[in-house]
């Protein structure tokens, strides 16, 4: 018989050159520097100018009609971003005015660096309620206020570091080792911590737990029954009712978005009101007090380079940095998706980290791309990265000239804040997706949730990630081996399970390997490979069918090996030439074959065994198999017919 087509040797390549083509895919698969071959020296410097500062492409292309759809959305998020900002500064045990200082500087670098044009940046949730617990351990906010700012301002300085390395070094692929079921079960379970931890302002209370766990909530709000005030009680409720149904009414009439985005700055209006006309501070409803008027004072004095505290604040400036990156590019992508563009995560990683590096020398702490504000920016028609300037300076017009008409705001009313914006966090639709889709994921979901319920932040994310890499570790260590059948009339074969109808070729076992071949997975193969053939010859003994004779392996999904690998493919001839059966390989990659050839694997088990396809294979097979019993003494010659 002869082979229409041989497997390719691929010829030998230079190891320098072997070297950068492995780097140029693994850190730059988009190829960024394209753009820059063949380019005059002013204009590479032009072009590197446009890559780290978007602004440059889309500001000489803005039109009146931009301007305006940006001014409308920039506002409209700007009602969002005050209330909000002030609630998350308390939640993080900051002065509430850093809230309003850190949704002023921030946007002004994202407009200039972001690449997003629907990211509204500014405080989030889950890193304030990180900052508190991480720092919350060092120093006391109450005990010492001025060090666990100082503390605060350095840790946002090391996130913005960290967030801008990792986008010049273009490791922006660490990200994805937080799974979509990682962040859906980590940031369900931050949201419920935080709307506990709003217990306190909703009931009244003086004093707090400063454990994020459950039951040390629950204990504390039970054992103080007697300190419960139903004033802060109600005004709270009434609060959080308005702001859920705004939002359910926006949500079923999209036209009225600004319904949902105007209501926490409306019920801050009311809450404030209603204290100021009935004196409700004097009967336990704790109020904002004075805000400091103006714009951010320059805190790069105040970062802590050589305290005591600097292992803390560095390993809370990775985590809320990773939490922080990870959710404003996650959110920026789905905008970005909706409106037919491209987000680079490097080029975002980097304006992160500049936004935090510049928020921390002036007076902001760590800021992302919330999804709340992002929506609300979409919904209402923001064409540009403008919008986050036009927010800036309605923040700046709050801090110069309105902060004393937040001093009768409601500590209670911003906690309903706070707890309507948590609830959109708890996605369970998504958790029920995961566990109809793969159970897996939703055990990794409801790991990350219990870990940050029931023990903490920390401990939630790092049992979310160990699941996670641990699943990974098992798809490489245990990786899919099946039996492939031939589907009736034709040539084609496939998965035996996944195809009943698709009978065995007499005489002839195909296996298919799923993965790479790597030393760990190496012993794990070559035992499930043996018990494939085992069970085979078992299933052939009692069916009276012919003896086997050739194992064929699938190796079109092996996309590299290594000498591992090798050995065990060493391993796996030796054993079954001892058995009478020939090994056979269909369809090795580039990557396979090169090594195979250099480690004379090719030579040793003949050129002739080694076919383009499965269907191939199976034909030599068969010919090999009826020369042999049309003249048994050919069957010494069989490896010169290929």
């Amino acid at each position: 018989m002869e082979c229409p087509h041989r497997v390719a040797i691929p010829p030998p390549q230079p190891f320098v050159k072997s070297l950068k083509c492995s780097l140029k895919e693994t850190f730059f698969p988009d190829d960024p520097l394209r753009q820059f071959k063949k380019q005059p020296p002013s204009r590479k410097f032009m072009l590197a100018l446009h890559y780290f500062f978007p602004i440059l492409q889309w500001a000489p292309r803005y039109t009146f009609e931009f301007l305006k759809s940006d001014l409308v959305s920039g506002i409209t998020v700007a009602s969002l971003a005050i209330p909000q900002g002030i609630s998350y500064a308390k939640l993080a045990n900051l002065p509430p005015i850093l809230g309003l200082y850190s949704s002023f500087v921030p946007p002004l670098v994202y407009a200039m660096m972001g690449s997003s044009r629907d990211l509204a940046v500014g405080t989030v949730a889950v890193p304030s309620l990180l900052l508190a617990s991480m720092l919350g351990k060092e120093v006391n906010a109450n005990e010492n206020p001025k060090l666990y700012l100082h503390l605060a301002f350095t840790a946002t300085f090391f996130a913005g570091v960290f967030q801008a390395s990792l986008g010049l070094l273009r490791l922006g692929f660490i990200v994805d080792f937080l799974s979509h079921a990682t962040i859906v079960g980590f940031m369900a379970g931050a949201a419920t911590v935080v709307c506990l931890q709003q217990l306190k302002e909703i009931l009244g209370l003086d004093q707090f737990t400063h454990a994020t766990d459950l039951v040390s909530v629950l204990r504390s709000v039970f054992t103080q029954t007697h300190e419960w005030r139903w004033e802060s009680g109600v005004l709270g409720c009434c609060s959080l009712f308005f702001l859920i149904s705004t939002r359910y009414f926006s949500k079923r009439k999209p036209n009225f978005f600004w319904i949902s985005a105007m209501a926490p700055l409306t019920s801050v209006v009311l809450g404030s009101l209603v204290v100021y006309l009935i004196h409700a501070e004097k009967h336990g409803v704790q109020v904002v007090g004075e805000l400091k008027k103006g714009l951010n004072p320059v805190s790069l004095g105040d970062l802590e380079f050589v305290s005591p505290y600097l292992k803390a604040t560095i390993k809370t400036g990775i985590i809320t940095g990773v939490i922080g990156f990870a959710e404003g590019i996650a959110v920026g992508r789905s905008f970005a998706m909706f409106k037919n563009y491209h987000i680079d995560g490097n080029k975002e990683m980097i304006a992160f980290g500049v936004m935090n590096i510049a928020g921390s020398c002036t007076s902001c702490y760590l800021t992302t791309g919330p999804f709340s504000r992002a929506a609300v920016n979409y919904s209402a028609g923001c064409k540009t990265a403008f919008s986050n300037i036009v927010m800036a300076i309605a923040v700046m017009f709050t801090l110069l000239f309105l902060t004393p008409l937040f001093h009768y705001t409601p500590l209670v009313v911003l906690a309903a804040i706070i707890i309507s914006a948590m609830l959109c966090l708890i996605d369970y639709e998504a958790a029920i997706h995961l566990w109809q889709v793969d159970k897996f994921d939703f055990v990794v979901c409801i790991s990350a949730y219990i870990g940050v319920v029931f023990g903490s932040v920390e401990i939630g994310l790092v049992i979310a990630m160990a699941i996670s890499l641990l699943r990974v570790l098992v798809f490489i260590a245990r990786p899919r081996t099946n039996v492939l059948g031939n589907l009736p009339n034709s040539t084609i074969f496939r998965n035996v399970e996944q195809y009943p109808n698709a009978s065995n070729v007499p005489g002839v076992l195909i296996l298919q390997i799923d993965a790479p071949i790597y030393f760990v997975n190496a012993s794990y193969l070559r035992e499930r490979i043996a018990r494939w053939i085992d069970e085979e010859e078992d299933r052939i003994k009692s069916s009276e069918e012919t003896c086997l004779q050739y194992v064929i392996m699938d190796m079109s999904a092996v996309g590299n090996i290594d000498t591992s690998g090798i050995s065990m493919l060493e391993e796996i001839k030796k054993a079954i030439d001892r058995r009478g059966i020939k090994l056979v390989l269909a369809n090795p990659g580039v990557e396979v074959m090169k090594k195979l050839h250099k480690s004379k694997f090719v030579e040793n088990i003949g050129q002739e065994y080694i076919y383009l396809t499965v269907g191939e294979a199976v034909a030599g097979c068969k010919y090999m198999l009826q020369t042999c019993k049309s003249n048994p003494v050919i069957e010494s010659e069989t490896s010169n017919l290929v």
